[in-house]
């Protein structure tokens, strides 16, 4: 009876090993043909997707490049309109006077942002232009000056270069009632959409309405049509193309081919004389995305895989090891914790003390600050105060006492000015609450340079003043306008210490805006970058604390206008303070 029993058991045992090692034969098959079927409906559904993501974000790019070349156009086709009605352009083709006229359009061109201006006379002759190589020259027979001449509206022109590429130009006649004086030309700067677009890695085009390519980031394609431009390129062969094809699991039909590379092509017109703008996108991203996506699924159907061996091929001794193991590391992770958290509370504790000693650093470097700018604001009232008493001394001893009386009267504004700097340094963080008036600039900068006087006397600086026949007026506090005056002259005083002959030159003009430039022969600013910031200064120790400059721009900027610093053609410093000009029409509704 044993052996059969043996042998009975002996069949039991074998037939359930064939069992299970058939199931996992048959999950193995089953796992494989669930992955290749993954494999392939994922590749499917992302290359179309990825595909539509990309056409609608180079479609988007598109639009975004379009609009923003049509509102460099529109914004530029305004200027020669506008400068054509210039009064000081026409005065200057009448009288044949040109010595302003190039300034004026320097100072026009870095407003408007255009990359040249040139003014022509009746012969096509170049009389002011921002460019002063181009002075001279004659542009009878171009296109937009006589096109410009013989039309009553802004011609917009397309001219090619000689060293390569296009000009696009605004011009505009002038006209002085019926006779024709000249005409205005402005260089729109479509080159820099050109520089933008170079830095992206699709190609994009952009053709006027012959379809001719005026714009490239291929410097090439200009001047050709566009299959003549994607003939030029050197075409990947057909059996290249094949072995891609067959390769890449994400193939797809492309538009056309750019330096053997197969692209995307999107179009968009541009409402504009008929301009189109074509950009070309290489599949390479598609691909790349793709494949990742194949990759990490592939990558998971192997670690599930290697998971299904693992699990089928460890024991349960092994895996109480391993939990007793992973038991020890815990607890030993545990232990590091607890001493991590035990140092994060030490941590914790330094940085709370931190925190108080900082605190009362700042409150030292505001106190700190708030005297700095105090002794800065108050240093010329002083001075002028300590110059007024010693003449009223005089003036006293002299027997002068009416002459005397107008010297403390001027003390006495002095002091006013103290009490109300003062209260400017207490509310400086604080915007708005001044009570706005009209302000003569003219009269603003003669009682500055009055309270400057002093100085300028010991310094024997020479004065150039440049001011305008009808007063300039602006709306402000005429009290905070003299305040950055004082400053900006304090500064020309100081940029020329070290000059054998100081000059300073004040300009004062109105236009859009009123205008005053404060230009010295010093040795100019190295850093304009930080030149507002405060506490910046290139002054010695005990000259300045870097105040005055930050204080003034911020009051500027209060009142609606700017400050700017630049470095002058010939050397030295100059700061232009410009602020909303105050027209007839405004001052009788204010």
């Amino acid at each position: 009876m044993a052996n059969p029993q043996n042998s009975l058991s002996g069949n039991l045992i074998f037939p359930r090993t064939d069992t299970i090692s058939w199931r996992v034969r048959v999950a193995l098959f089953v796992l494989l043909i669930v992955a290749a079927t993954t494999v392939w409906i994922t590749n499917h559904l992302l290359t179309d997707r990825f595909t539509e993501s990309t056409r609608n974000r180079a479609e988007l790019r598109l639009a975004l490049y379009s609009g923003n070349l049509q509102s460099e156009l529109r914004r530029n086709a305004i200027v020669p309109q506008l400068l054509a009605r210039d009064p000081n352009l026409i005065g200057a083709l009448n009288s044949n006077d040109f010595s302003q006229s190039t300034q004026r359009l320097i100072s026009f061109v870095e407003e408007i942002g255009a990359a040249s201006l040139m003014l022509l006379d009746r012969d096509g002759r170049t009389v002011a232009a921002t460019d002063r190589n181009r002075l001279g020259a004659t542009h009878r027979t171009e296109a937009y000056f006589v096109d410009a001449v013989r039309s009553n509206a802004t011609v917009f022109s397309v001219i090619p270069r000689e060293a390569g590429g296009y000009s696009f130009t605004y011009s505009r006649r002038i006209e002085n009632g019926p006779d024709v004086l000249g005409a205005i030309v402005v260089e729109v700067d479509l080159q820099k959409f050109e520089r933008a677009w170079a830095g992206i890695s699709d190609a994009v085009l952009v053709m006027d309405s012959t379809g001719t390519i005026v714009l490239s980031t291929e410097p090439r394609w200009r001047g050709l049509t566009e299959e003549d431009a994607l003939r030029r390129q050197t075409p990947q062969n057909a059996i290249e193309r094949a072995l891609r094809a067959t390769t890449d699991w994400s193939a797809l039909p492309p538009d056309a081919y750019i330096q053997g590379e197969a692209v995307m092509r999107t179009e968009s017109r541009i409402p504009f004389r008929g301009w189109r703008m074509t950009s070309f996108t290489t599949y390479s991203s598609i691909r790349e995305r793709v494949n990742g996506v194949l990759a990490l699924e592939i990558m998971g159907f192997a670690i599930l895989l290697a998971l299904a061996f693992y699990a089928l091929s460890r024991k349960t001794a092994l895996r109480m090891a391993l939990f007793q193991r992973e038991s020890a590391e815990l607890r030993a992770l545990n232990m590091r914790l607890q001493r991590e958290i035990a140092e994060r509370e030490r941590v914790q504790e330094t940085l709370a003390v931190t925190e108080q000693t900082l605190a009362q650093s700042s409150k030292l470097a505001a106190l700190g600050e708030m005297s700095a700018a105090v002794s800065h604001e108050l240093n010329q009232p002083l001075a002028a105060m300590k110059t007024y008493l010693a003449g009223a001394r005089l003036l006293l001893k002299r027997n002068r006492p009416e002459e005397a009386l107008s010297s403390f009267g001027r003390i006495d504004d002095l002091i006013e000015r103290m009490g109300a700097i003062t209260r400017q340094l207490k509310s400086y963080a604080r915007k708005g609450g001044e009570n706005l008036a009209p302000v003569n600039m003219g009269d603003a900068l003669a009682s500055s340079l009055s309270m400057m006087e002093p100085q300028l006397k010991h310094r024997q600086v020479q004065i150039t003043r440049v001011l305008p026949d009808q007063p300039v007026r602006v709306m402000g506090d005429r009290m905070r306008i003299e305040q950055v005056m004082v400053n900006l002259l304090r500064n020309a005083l100081d940029a020329t210490k070290s000059v054998d002959d100081p000059e300073v030159e004040i300009i004062l003009a109105a236009g859009e805006t009123a205008t005053l430039t404060v230009r010295d022969n010093g040795y100019g600013i190295k850093d304009l970058d930080s030149l507002f910031e405060p506490f910046y200064t290139t002054k010695q120790p005990g000259d300045g604390v870097g105040l005055g400059l930050a204080i003034s721009s911020g009051i500027v900027n209060d009142l609606g206008g700017r400050l700017t610093a630049r470095n002058g053609r010939n050397g030295g410093a100059v700061f232009e303070m410009q602020l909303p000009i105050l027209n007839d029409d405004l001052e009788a509704a204010e």
